[in-house]
C-alpha cells in the first residue's frame, strides 16, 4: 500500500489544518493518527470558520472518510463537543464519513485534572502543558492503564475496568496531590453525556482501511503538532507525549503494513511558537507586535513569533522525511520592507547550522539575513509567475536551504487562497 502523511515541520501551528482541507479533494479518507484535543486546527470554507482539535480536517469535503485511529488520545467531552458544532453549522457527519478506532484509548476524566495539578507542582519549572491532559493520558496508556474505545460494545466489563482505574488513580490524587477523589457517579454522567455519543462511530476501523486499500482509495494521513514536539526528536521535555512524525503514521492509523511514498511538510512563512521552551528566532517588542497583528497571531494570548527558522525547518523536513513543502501565510509578509530568516545559530561564539542537543537550545542565539520585501498586496494571485520576483526569491532561498521543492503556497486563509506549482 502506498500513502501519502501531511505534517508539521516547526513547534505545531504551521496551518496543516488548511491544507488538509484543501488537499482532500484528492483524498477518499483521511486518518488521524497521534495527539488529542490539545492543538486546534483552523479551517475556512463553505460552512464558515472552525477551529477542530481532534476531528481530521477532511470532515468538510463530501465523500472523504474521516478514522481516528488508534494512536489518538480520544477525548470524549472535546469530541462531542466538536461534533455539535459541526451539526449545528450544517456540516454533515454520519457513521458513513467518521468513524473512531476500537483499539483508541480514552482519555479519561481524571487525566486533565493530573494535567493541572502537576503544572501548578512544577510551578515556573512547567513543561507548557495545554492542560488537556496529554501528558498523563499517554503516561497511562504506555502503563497499560487506559480503556479501549471498543469496550464500550461490553458494558459490564467496560464498567469493572473504569472502576478498577478509578480506584487506582484516587490514590495519586489524594495520595500525592492532595485532590478530591473521582466517585463513581461523576464517572457513570460522564459514561451517559459524553462516551454514549460517540458509540455509534466506533468499529473495527483496521479492517475497514484495509479493505480501502484492497479497493485502492487514495489514503492521507493527518498529524497533530510539528516536529519540534515530537516526543523522541523535538525539543524536550518542551514536547507533546506522542510522535508527530510521519514514520509513525502507519502504526497510530492502525495499518502497520502501510508504506508512505509521499510526505507533504507544512512550514509557515515566518515562525510562531505556543507554549513553553527554547524558541532561539524569537522577535520582541514593536517587531513581534507588528507581525503578530498583521498575522493576527492570537491563542487567547498573543503567540510567540519570529522570522522563519530555517536551521530548525531543514531539521523538521530531515526527521518528517518530508518528500514535498506546503508554505503557508506568505501573504503576511507582504507590508515588510525587509523580511528577516534566522539561517544559522550562533553556539558558544561558532556559528552551527544544525539542530544542536535540546538541552543547548537556550544558549543559541540566531544569526539573523534580510532579504528585500515585495511591499505589495498578493492575497489575490494564484499563478507562481505572477508574484513579485521579491515574493519568489524568498520561496526559492527557503527550498535552498531546507532542499526540498515548494509545491502549494498559501495567501490567504481561505481554501481557494493558493498557489500551486507543479
Amino acid at each position: 500500500m502506498a500513502a501519502t502523511a501531511l505534517v508539521g515541520i516547526n513547534w505545531g501551528d504551521e496551518g496543516k489544518g488548511r491544507m488538509v482541507d484543501l488537499l482532500t479533494e484528492a483524498f477518499d479518507v483521511v486518518v488521524r493518527f497521534q495527539g488529542g484535543a490539545n492543538a486546534g486546527h483552523t479551517v475556512i470554507n463553505q460552512y464558515g470558520e472552525f477551529s477542530i482539535h481532534l476531528l481530521p480536517s477532511g470532515v468538510f469535503r463530501e465523500g472523504v472518510v474521516n478514522v481516528l485511529g488508534n494512536g489518538v488520545a480520544l477525548d470524549p467531552v472535546s469530541l462531542v463537543a466538536e461534533i455539535r458544532d459541526l451539526l449545528v453549522k450544517g456540516v454533515p457527519l454520519t457513521r458513513d464519513n467518521l468513524m473512531i478506532s476500537d483499539r483508541a484509548s480514552l482519555l479519561l476524566p481524571w487525566h486533565r485534572e493530573l494535567d493541572i495539578l502537576e503544572e501548578a507542582r512544577l510551578k515556573d519549572k512547567k513543561y507548557g502543558s495545554t492542560k488537556q491532559g496529554i501528558a498523563p493520558f499517554y503516561s497511562d496508556k504506555y502503563q497499560k492503564k487506559t480503556i479501549l474505545a471498543g469496550e464500550l460494545f461490553y458494558p459490564e466489563h467496560f464498567r469493572q475496568h473504569l472502576k478498577d482505574l478509578m480506584e487506582w488513580k484516587n490514590m495519586i490524587l489524594t495520595g500525592v496531590y492532595g485532590a478530591e477523589p473521582v466517585t463513581e457517579e461523576e464517572l457513570n454522567q460522564w459514561v451517559k453525556d459524553y462516551c454514549e455519543p460517540i458509540r455509534p462511530f466506533i468499529r473495527d476501523t483496521r479492517a475497514f482501511l484495509l479493505e480501502a486499500d484492497r479497493n485502492h482509495k487514495r489514503i492521507l494521513f493527518e498529524a497533530q503538532l510539528g516536529a519540534l514536539r515530537d516526543l523522541d526528536f523535538g525539543i524536550y521535555p518542551y514536547t507533546t507525549s506522542s510522535n508527530t512524525l510521519a514514520s509513525f503514521a502507519p502504526i497510530g492509523s492502525g495499518l502497520p503494513g502501510a508504506e508512505i511514498d509521499r510526505v507533504i511538510g507544512v512550514i509557515k512563512a515566518y515562525s510562531t511558537c505556543i507554549g513553553e521552551g527554547p524558541f532561539v528566532c524569537e522577535m520582541f517588542g514593536e517587531e513581534a507586535d507588528n507581525l503578530r497583528r498583521i498575522g493576527n497571531e492570537f491563542d487567547g494570548v498573543p503567540k510567540r513569533v519570529g522570522p522563519i527558522d530555517l536551521v530548525a525547518s531543514r531539521y523538521g523536513v530531515q526527521v518528517q522525511g518530508a518528500t514535498e513543502i506546503a508554505l503557508t501565510k506568505l501573504d503576511v509578509l507582504s507590508e515588510m520592507d525587509e523580511i528577516p530568516l534566522c539561517v544559522r545559530y550562533r553556539l558558544d561564539g561558532e556559528e552551527i547550522e544544525y539542530m544542536p542537543f535540546p538541552a543547548l537550545l537556550g544558549k543559541c542565539e540566531p544569526v539573523i539575513e534580510k532579504m528585500k520585501g515585495w511591499k505589495c498586496d498578493i492575497s489575490h494571485i494564484r499563478d507562481w509567475w505572477d508574484l513579485p520576483e521579491e515574493a519568489k526569491a524568498y520561496v526559492h532561498c527557503i527550498e535552498q536551504y531546507v532542499g526540498r521543492v515548494v509545491r502549494w503556497i498559501s495567501v490567504g486563509p481561505e481554501r481557494e487562497s493558493i498557489i500551486r506549482r507543479g
